[in-house]
Parts: C-alpha cells; structure tokens; sequence
C-alpha cells in the first residue's frame, strides 16, 4: 500500500493536516482497489445500485469539487453534477481508467490547496452548492468529505472481494 493509515499515535502538526492525511489515504485506496481489478471489471456493476468502478472514481472527484471549489470557495463551476446523467453516475466510452485517476488526483491537489489556505473554522462563501442553506465551515466540508471516502471505499472493498470469489 503507498499511503499508509494515518494512525491516532502519529505526531501531525495541524488538525488541516489530519484531514488532508485522511483524504490522501482514502483517495489512495480507492485507486489501489480500482486499478487491482481486471479490466473487464473496470465498466461492470456487481451491486444492486447498479455503479461501476470507473463511475465510481468520477464521482469522487467531482465530490471534492463540488463541495470544496463549488461549494466552500464559491467558484463558478460549468458542470458541479458533471459525474452523473439523470439520477446514476456516468463515464462516456472514451474516458479510461488513467485519465479518470489522473483527475482524481488532480482534484485532490486543489484540495489540498484549500485547506492549507483556509483555516479549519471559515464559513464557506454562500452559493447554489447550499440551495439557500447557510454555509459550513470547512471542517465541517472536510468531516463530510471523511465520511463519503470511507463509505465508498467499503462499498469497492465488497466489490473487490465479489470479483474475487467470482474468480476462483
């Protein structure tokens, strides 16, 4: 594994750097598990909610996009619902599996660079991302962002292992 769990009894300077340790983590082992699966898997659901791993790492992106530049900063964003059609994620044909992680990591980079220049208590700007609701904090953001990583990445832990005993 390249990016090890942050542990509790590691000595990190900064609740930010908590945050982004995590993130990396997450981020990491989400592509770790993709990248481990045989291409064929790459464009196929094996749960009921009907995913692929492709869409799944689209979705990730735009996640960190949508609640970190579109939501938090306030940024003008073309298209913050880009990783979906209708009510399901959505790849096209001709996005592969390295340029979908390159934006993954691309998107985490810019993540990182927000919560280095943000401190953990500042009130996202006001926007469409909060449809009238009154802005987080980013610490707020970043416990949400937390949550959703774990949650998928237990979801593609289960695929793993369905691909798996699908194999032996």
């Amino acid at each position: 594994m390249s990016q090890p769990f942050p542990e509790p009894s590691d000595f990190i300077e900064t609740q930010s750097e908590v945050f982004e340790r995590y993130l990396d983590y997450f981020r990491a082992r989400i592509v770790e598990g993709v990248e481990e699966l045989p291409e064929v898997e790459l464009t196929r659901s094996r749960l009921a909610s009907g995913w692929t791993p492709l869409q799944l790492l689209k979705h990730l992106r735009y996640v960190e996009l949508r609640w970190l530049e579109w939501g938090f900063e306030g940024i003008d964003v073309a298209e913050p619902w880009g990783d979906g059609k209708g009510d399901h994620w959505f790849v096209e044909e001709t996005e592969t599996l390295r340029e979908l992680v390159a934006a993954l990591q691309d998107q985490g980079a810019r993540s990182r660079s927000i919560i280095e220049s943000n401190d953990l208590a500042a009130i996202g700007q006001p926007g469409p991302r909060w449809d009238g609701a009154a802005p987080p904090t980013l610490e707020r953001i970043l416990l949400h962002l937390l949550q959703e990583y774990a949650n998928h990445l237990g979801h593609l832990e289960i695929v793993c292992e369905l691909v798996k005993v699908a194999s032996e």
